[in-house]
């Protein structure tokens, strides 16, 4: 694999009885990089990310993680080796504060014992912006800062690959530029995203490149503007006159 490459996938197929949901799916990532991936619904983008991380096993090709093959390591290995995501509805221990949160993140998802778990989910809270809520209960936090405490109990793991599940979802556009600050951020630090949303609009103004899904196959791959003008693209988001 090239050089700094953090994550790479080789022919990934995924099939359900005789329904092929990803279907010969290659990608890389670099150190830096965001890879936005967007397809229509059914167009297999939760599988691929399943695949990536490690809750469900390739029917064929490999995942490797900073030139390491970790296709057969379930999602807590692949932690360990650096790659953390973050889930499209947050699900925080709501008794626990926001720092309990981040604890867990950095001591269970790195595996980091004390003091330096405790360091580093301080870091993570941080980097996420919520430093200031740390002794709240994270049941008491909005939408948007838990989608925050989603990034710092991922950030607490120290991610090499940060996966970003639907990561706006839910949010309006000035919340979700508010988190884009926070993962331009992230992504300066050298961490490489991959960032899988339904809809194109966030997406196509932060990442470095666009993968597009339908009906598992990549279809297009390239800077945003380039896939947002494909044509299969452009018939797949907006219909057959679009391409007329």
């Amino acid at each position: 694999m090239a050089e700094d490459v953090r994550l790479g996938a080789r022919g990934l197929r995924k099939s359900f009885g005789s329904l092929v949901v990803t279907d010969d799916v290659s990608l890389d990532v670099r150190g830096g990089e965001a890879l936005g991936i967007i397809g229509p619904n059914g167009a297999g983008k939760t599988t691929l990310f399943h695949l990536l991380g490690g809750s469900l096993r390739a029917d064929a090709g490999s995942v490797e993680l900073a030139g390491a093959d970790v296709s057969d390591d379930p999602p807590h290995r692949r932690c360990r080796r650096g790659l953390a995501r973050t889930q499209q509805i947050p699900q925080p221990f709501g008794e626990l504060s926001v720092y309990e949160n981040a604890l867990v993140g950095a001591g269970f998802g790195r595996g980091h014992a004390a003091p330096h778990a405790a360091d580093r989910a301080i870091h993570a809270l941080e980097r996420a912006g919520i430093a200031e809520l740390a002794e709240r209960p994270a049941r008491t936090l909005g939408l948007l800062e838990r989608k925050r405490l989603e990034l710092a109990r991922a950030l607490a793991a120290d991610p090499l690959v940060l996966l970003l599940d639907e990561v706006a979802g839910g949010l309006t556009e000035g919340e979700t530029a508010e988190l884009c600050v926070v993962l331009d951020a992230i992504r300066a630090a050298g961490v490489a995203l991959v960032w899988v949303e339904h809809g194109v609009t966030s997406l196509a103004g932060f990442v470095d490149r666009l993968l597009a899904l339908d009906r598992g196959r990549v279809v297009a791959v390239g800077r945003p503007d380039e896939v947002l003008a494909d044509p299969h693209v452009q018939r797949t988001y907006f219909g057959d006159e679009a391409g007329a």
